[in-house]
């Protein structure tokens, strides 16, 4: 057993947000060396998109961003492939490109197959534009290992192409995204496009009928109003006296978990910048039930960052400059790439199923800790099987 894995298997077993269950894909479990690799670099890309945007909503899916990038690199060779596999994470002296992406492979199947309680509909698929033709070894690769496509855009029209576009997405998501970019972004003849619908069932939901209008603070001079969801009931708790915070988890029904994380006044940049893959292993192991009345908001919020910057700072910088490096991608070079990411999350009761525990009047006990989440916070999604990052937010201001 390699050390990579070795060490990735502990980390998962010894985690208290790791729960074992039996692979049902054979070879499944090799998925398991990205989960330290996809969850560094997700820490990594959402801390640097956050101090771009400090005064915005973020919103990203990292492990869609990882698994879309590895998908590009199938068609890259030279420094341009080891920069972008290197940035990602991987060490190639240790791991060779083949089992990159076999590990991809594997965990695709796995996030598609998983109980994980939530509604998702996620992909990633690549435009050509402009009469772009792809070489066969490629489309061939990206098909088997990440169950994708490249799909020609017949207008030479950018202001076409870019509906064309958007109608796809629409459709894959069953109309819940229906914007990915607008034809003022410059053109490009190659348009990678990653994508994802999140929204979940809470293992303890709200009560729509308890949901009601409160404030939420979005700095010292400004508040807007937004739906709150409330609920009393025992629920995963922990105040940190290393991170000035307070935060909860709250699991979906089946394999996603979510972690709900309120700074201290005028602490969210220390905050972030602590997030890394220790700080949630020690959260999992340190969250105790505690009676609370809990107040969290409704709202749904979609996000399309700019990655060419940011990916450029996390040292892919060849991926928009090096045309070259992109020979066994095209028949046609130079190209020009666009990267873009469509996240959108849902936030609401999840209560699907209502029993007469749910129908009965609020009761919110004085004595129970109360906890609003009334001003900027931070919203983390995970699958407890494959250890992926599906969300990370920064929540500045949900309405």
């Amino acid at each position: 057993m390699s050390l990579v894995l070795y060490t990735c298997l502990l980390w998962l077993c010894t985690s208290g947000l790791w729960t074992a269950q039996a692979d049902t894909h054979k070879g499944s479990s090799s998925h398991r060396g990205l989960a330290p690799t996809n969850v560094d670099f997700a820490f990594n890309l959402y801390q640097r998109l956050v101090a771009l945007n400090s005064n915005k909503n973020t919103l990203i899916s990292p492990v869609s961003i990882s698994m879309a990038l590895a998908m590009l690199s199938l068609g890259t060779r030279g420094s341009t492939q080891s920069q972008l596999l290197q940035s990602l994470g991987f060490n190639l002296t240790e791991i060779s490109e083949a089992e990159i992406h076999q590990n991809f492979q594997s965990l695709n199947y796995l996030l598609k197959q998983s109980e994980s309680g939530l509604e998702m509909s996620s992909g990633n698929v690549m435009f050509l534009f402009r009469n772009l033709k792809l070489k066969d070894s490629f489309s061939a690769d990206i098909k088997h290992y990440y169950e994708s496509q490249a799909l020609s855009i017949p207008s030479k029209d950018w202001t076409k192409a870019t509906q064309h576009i958007n109608k796809y997405v629409e459709s894959k998501t069953q109309g819940k995204i229906e914007h990915v970019f607008s034809d003022l972004e410059s053109p490009a003849t190659l348009i990678l496009v990653s994508y994802i619908f999140l929204k979940g069932t809470w293992k303890l939901p709200f009560n729509p009928e308890n949901t009601r209008e409160e404030d939420f603070y979005v700095n010292e001079t400004s508040t807007v109003k937004v739906p709150m969801m409330v609920q009393s009931s025992s629920i995963g708790y922990f105040h940190d006296s290393e991170i000035p915070c307070q935060l909860i988890q709250m699991n979906y029904v089946g394999n996603g978990t979510a972690f709900f994380i309120l700074p201290d006044q005028g602490q969210m940049d220390t905050v972030i910048a602590a997030l890394n893959r220790d700080t949630i292993h020690r959260w999992g192991k340190l969250v105790t039930p505690r009676q609370m009345n809990l107040y969290i908001p409704k709202f749904s919020i979609s996000d399309t960052p700019d990655l060419k910057d940011v990916l450029a700072d996390v040292g892919i910088e060849d991926l928009f400059t090096n045309q070259s490096g992109f020979s066994d991608t095209t028949e046609d070079v130079p190209l020009t790439l666009k990267v873009v990411h469509k996240a959108m999350l849902q936030l609401d009761e999840g209560n699907s199923l209502p029993d007469a525990t749910n129908r009965a009047p609020l009761h919110l006990p004085s004595e129970s800790l109360t906890l609003k989440f009334n001003k900027p916070f931070i919203l983390l999604v995970f699958d407890k099987f494959t250890w992926s990052s599906l969300m990370m937010s920064k929540i500045t201001n949900p309405a």
